[in-house]
């Protein structure tokens, strides 16, 4: 049991969505929001972290992000109704904490998360134990995550340990600092940055 947290569930399923709250909270104004994508993006690049976290979001137009879409859809459309979309929430010392999980097999208690490449593995390894943690927060079990990468025929197991859900919350409190700086953080010239939803927004002026 969690006394520090306040959990939200929500299971989509056959397109409608179904929601279910346990101890809702009151209605907060300007409350911190970090997600899965957040964790993943705190591990590739703290300013493409920052400037998602401020609404500067590129993802919608970018070839990348739409072709990783098509993928994930792809991989789902024949599977069984047991496999569920779940967004989830919790709220941990004035932050919410939320989530958006590809697909929960709730028979075998598996987290799946559909990924294009795995050039950044270990921030899509992070963003699935996020999973794991909260859905451990919400009370909910799950025994491990998997990361699928259907273009490259490969999978990659993913379980949380207790030194994970340490990180986790120092990562949350290091995200926190972050978010409320004024100044975005430096561009960080990387092989990834080419790969990027970003990269024109960052290199326009050096070209």
């Amino acid at each position: 049991m969690h006394s520090d947290t306040v959990r939200n569930v929500y299971v989509y399923s056959n397109n409608e969505k179904t929601a279910s709250t346990k101890n809702s909270p009151p209605q907060k104004s300007k409350t911190m929001r970090i997600s899965g994508t957040h964790i993943n993006y705190y591990r590739v690049c703290k300013r493409k972290l920052w400037l998602f976290a401020n609404d500067i979001q590129m993802e919608q137009t970018s070839e990348l992000v739409a072709e990783g879409k098509l993928i994930e859809e792809g991989s789902y459309l024949q599977r069984s109704s047991k496999y569920e979309q779940i967004e989830l929430s919790a709220e941990l010392k004035g932050i919410t904490l939320s989530g958006k999980l590809d697909y929960f097999d709730t028979k075998h208690k598996v987290v799946h998360e559909v990924k294009k490449s795995n050039k950044v593995e270990e921030a899509h390894i992070w963003q699935v134990k996020f999973y794991l943690w909260l859905l451990e927060l919400n009370e909910i079990q799950a025994y491990n995550g998997v990361i699928e990468y259907p273009q490259l025929r490969e999978i990659e197991t993913v379980f949380l340990e207790d030194e994970d859900r340490k990180y986790l919350k120092n990562s949350i409190a290091a995200i926190k600092g972050l978010l409320e700086l004024d100044v975005c953080p430096p561009v960080i010239h990387a092989k990834i940055c080419k790969n990027c939803s970003y990269y024109d927004f960052c290199y326009v002026r050096e070209e």
